[in-house]
C-alpha cells in the first residue's frame, strides 16, 4: 500500500509543481492579453475572473462523470486522461496569443483535467481503512500543496525573462509569460509513463463495469445523502479562489508586487497547507471531532481575508495569506474524509461530487470575487470573509446537534 500511495503521491506533486507554475503570472498574462484586444483595466480584471472560473466551471460540470466512470474502468486509465489532458491545456495555454484561444484553452483543460482528481482520491480511498482515511486524504493534500508551494517560485523565475533558442540574427523566442505553462506541460508528459509502469489498478476486476452487470448512478440519493459536506466544500472552495484570483491583482494596486513576489506569497501559502494536512489533521484526526475542525477553519479563513484589507507590511501579509492557508488545510481532508465513506462501487462517483462542489465553489469564487474586485475590492474581501465566518459558526452549531459529527455514519448507513 505505502509503496503504491507513494507513487501516486509523487505523480501528483510533480503535476502540481506545474500547475504552481502558472499561478504568478496567470492574472498578468491575462491582464496583457486582455489590454492588446482593447478591454479596459476593469474589464481585464473581469476576464482574470472569468478564466480562473471557467476552468473551475468545466470540472464542476465533468468531475461527477469521470468519478463514476472510474468505477467502472478503473482508476488507472482516469488518471492518465487527467494528466495528459493537464498537459494539453498547459501548451495551448503557451501557444495562446490572443484573449479567446485563451478561454479555449481553459475550457479543455477543465474538461480533461477534471479526471485526475476523483480518480486520485477514490484511488486513495481504494488503499486505506476508514480508520485510516482522514490521514491519506491529509498526506494527498499534502503532496498537492508541496507541489504548489514549489511552483510558483519556478514559476515567478521563468517568467522573469525571454528565453531565446539559437543565435544568429533571428533566432527563436519564447516570450517570458509562455515559458511556465510549457514548463509545466512537460512536467505533467514526465509523469505518465510512471503511472503506467508503477501504479498499479485498485479497482477489483470483479468491480470493472461489464454491460449489463452495474445499475446507473443513482446521483439524486447520492446527493441527498451527500449535500451538506457539498455545501461546504463549495463555500471553502469559493472562499480560496476568490482570494487567489485577484490577490495577484490586488498585491500589485496596493503593495506594489510583481510577479517574482506573488509567487513567493503563493509558496508560503502552499507550504502551510503541505505541512498542515499531514501533520495537523493526522494529529486532530483521533482528538478532535471533524465537524469542529471543518467548522474552526471557516472562522479562521474568514477572519484572515477580512484583515488582509488592512495588512501592509510584508511579514504581516505572510502571517495572514498562512493563517488562511492553514484553515482550509483542515477544512479539505475532512470534507474528502468524510465523503469517502461511502460502498465502494460509488467511491468514485461520491468523490466526483464532491470535486465538482468544489470546481463550482472556484467558478463563483473566481467569476463573482473578479467582478466584486473590479467595482470594489474592499466589497470582494469582506463579503467573502463574512460568508466563510457566518458558514463556521453555522457549522459548529450544526456539530453540536451532533449531525455533521455523525455525517460518516450516516453516508453509510444508508447505502448498507
Amino acid at each position: 500500500m505505502i509503496k503504491r500511495l507513494s507513487v501516486l503521491f509523487f505523480c501528483l506533486f510533480l503535476v502540481m509543481i506545474g500547475f504552481g507554475m502558472t499561478l504568478p503570472i496567470f492574472a498578468f498574462y491575462t491582464e496583457r492579453l486582455a489590454i492588446e484586444g482593447g478591454a479596459s483595466v476593469r474589464e481585464a480584471a473581469m476576464h482574470v475572473g472569468l478564466l480562473t472560473g471557467i476552468f473551475a466551471l468545466m470540472q464542476f460540470l465533468f468531475a461527477p462523470l469521470w468519478g463514476r466512470w472510474s468505477d467502472r474502468v478503473g482508476r488507472k486509465p482516469l488518471v492518465l486522461i487527467g494528466i495528459g489532458g493537464f498537459a494539453i491545456a498547459q501548451v495551448m495555454f503557451g501557444l495562446a496569443d490572443s484573449l479567446w484561444l485563451f478561454y479555449g484553452a481553459r475550457i479543455i483543460g477543465g474538461i480533461l483535467s477534471a479526471a485526475l482528481f476523483p480518480a486520485v482520491t477514490a484511488y486513495v480511498a481504494d488503499l486505506t481503512s476508514e480508520d485510516e482515511r482522514s490521514r491519506g486524504m491529509a498526506w494527498e493534500g499534502t503532496a498537492m500543496s508541496l507541489g504548489v508551494m514549489f511552483g510558483p517560485a519556478f514559476g515567478g523565475l521563468l517568467a522573469g525573462s525571454d528565453l531565446q533558442l539559437g543565435m544568429g540574427p533571428d533566432p527563436f523566442i519564447i516570450p517570458a509569460f509562455s515559458l511556465p505553462f510549457f514548463a509545466a506541460a512537460l512536467l505533467a508528459l514526465l509523469t505518465l509513463p510512471v503511472v503506467v509502469l508503477w501504479l498499479p489498478e485498485t479497482l477489483p476486476c470483479a468491480n470493472v463495469f461489464t454491460p449489463g452487470k452495474q445499475s446507473a448512478t443513482n446521483w439524486r440519493d447520492l446527493v441527498i445523502q451527500l449535500w451538506p459536506l457539498l455545501a461546504l466544500a463549495l463555500a471553502a472552495q469559493f472562499g480560496l479562489m476568490m482570494f487567489e484570483a485577484t490577490f495577484a491583482l490586488h498585491a500589485r494596486e496596493m503593495l506594489q508586487y510583481g510577479p517574482e513576489m506573488v509567487g513567493v506569497i503563493f509558496t508560503i501559502c502552499a507550504l502551510v497547507m503541505a505541512v498542515f494536512q499531514g501533520g495537523a489533521v493526522g494529529y486532530l484526526a483521533p482528538r478532535v471531532r471533524a465537524g469542529y475542525q471543518i467548522a474552526g477553519g471557516f472562522v479562521l479563513m474568514g477572519l484572515a481575508l477580512a484583515v488582509l484589507l488592512f495588512a501592509r507590511g510584508t511579514t504581516l501579509i505572510l502571517t495572514i495569506v498562512a493563517l488562511l492557508a492553514f484553515g482550509m488545510a483542515v477544512i479539505t481532508p475532512n470534507l474528502t474524509a468524510l465523503t469517502s465513506k461511502v460502498k465502494r462501487q460509488q467511491t468514485g462517483a461520491a468523490l466526483g461530487l464532491i470535486n465538482a462542489a468544489n470546481s463550482l465553489g472556484q467558478a463563483t469564487g473566481a467569476g463573482l470575487g473578479g467582478l466584486l474586485f473590479a467595482l470594489n475590492m474592499n466589497t470582494a474581501y469582506w463579503i467573502t470573509g463574512a460568508m466563510l465566518v457566518a458558514t463556521g459558526i453555522v457549522s459548529g452549531a450544526v456539530v453540536q446537534r451532533g449531525r455533521v459529527a455523525s455525517s460518516d455514519e450516516q453516508i453509510s448507513g444508508r447505502r448498507s
